[in-house]
């Protein structure tokens, strides 16, 4: 691979590292966890994933990006919304995950563990509701 298609192989795959929070290095820097990404059988570059506590707050930061506003002053549904976001990312396997985004939402840990449970009885009920009837 030349240097040109190189650069452009970076390029390609650099939104996905920026989305994780990740670092591209050179991969003869490689080091245990890092993901050493090949082409045609070449190494060509190497990624340097971060700590999960580092993704959160990479993801986190995305979020207000996107919003373009603290996530503390969105309004109530959108919190929701990111809270559904975010537990489907496994933010909140992550220790101290939900503190976290409590604070970034500007709520308490209890507000989060609500709209959490709330979502789970929404996905409850809709199994219920597709399940076919079984006294059939």
């Amino acid at each position: 691979m030349s240097g040109g298609e190189q650069d452009r192989f970076a390029a390609a795959v650099k939104p996905l590292v920026d989305a994780m929070g990740g670092e591209m290095i050179a991969p003869e820097e490689a080091q245990g966890d890092d993901v050493v990404l090949a082409w045609e059988g070449r190494d060509v570059l190497a990624v340097r994933l971060p700590h999960l506590s580092d993704s959160l707050d990479h993801i986190l930061a995305e979020l207000e990006r996107r919003h373009g506003m603290p996530l503390a002053r969105l309004d109530r549904k959108t919190k929701q919304s990111v809270v559904r976001l975010l537990e489907t990312r496994g933010a909140f396997s992550v220790r101290h995950g939900v503190e976290t985004v409590a604070g970034a939402l500007g709520v308490s840990r209890f507000t989060v563990y609500n709209y959490i449970n709330s979502q789970e009885e929404k996905r409850a009920e809709k199994r219920r509701d597709e399940a076919p009837d079984s006294r059939l």
